[in-house]
């Protein structure tokens, strides 16, 4: 874990360079730097795309590996960086909401899955009551929200209805539908 820890410091860092090179008052010296990032980028992706390949035609141990790479965060991550992610995003939410399910249902609640749109946004519909938990919406959207964000990374925000705000509910449950878009 101390490797994933390091790992999300250096992509941290690559960020910040990122927005301050952006940020460079020379047009021309910014332009180069984008395109440099530009150049690796695709270099990396085609060669990751070939080594990608070659595990798979080894058959059934390469795709053994490659499934064992979409468990490992950061082999994931990468997949899904270059659009090598063997598992497509919306089998990728549902999978991270039935991880969810068991704790949605032990707090009275559950969610239907709507869709993923064209956008990439998933669509989602929160159901049931809580009467044991004060926060209970925010607690179960954070849950799911968290699930789907670990699993999918990739999608471009998440819809959910039947969201309450607590002081409609006295804090108990779900009631009207409001669309609430979270955070990205």
């Amino acid at each position: 874990m101390a490797e994933i820890s390091e790992l999300k410091k250096k992509l941290a860092r690559v960020e910040s360079l990122v927005r301050e090179a952006e940020k460079l008052a020379d047009p021309q010296v910014r332009g180069q730097i984008q395109e440099l990032v530009a150049f690796l980028l695709e270099f990396h992706g085609e060669a990751l795309a070939k080594m990608v390949g070659d595990v798979a035609d080894l058959g059934v141990p390469g795709h053994a590996l490659i499934d064992a790479w979409t468990h490992d965060e950061l082999a994931s991550s990468l997949l899904l960086l270059y659009d090598l992610h063997p598992v497509d995003t919306e089998s990728r939410v549902l999978a991270a909401l039935e991880s969810v399910r068991p704790f949605m249902k032990s707090h009275g609640g559950n969610v239907e899955y709507l869709g993923l749109a064209a956008d990439g946004v998933v669509h989602l519909r929160l159901e049931g009551h809580c009467h044991t938990c004060p926060s209970s919406t925010l607690t179960l959207r954070m849950r799911v929200e968290k699930a789907i964000y670990e699993a999918a990374p990739d999608v471009a925000g998440i819809e959910l209805e039947g969201v309450v705000a607590e002081s409609a509910t006295n804090g108990h449950g779900f009631g009207a539908v409001e669309p609430v878009e979270a955070a990205t």
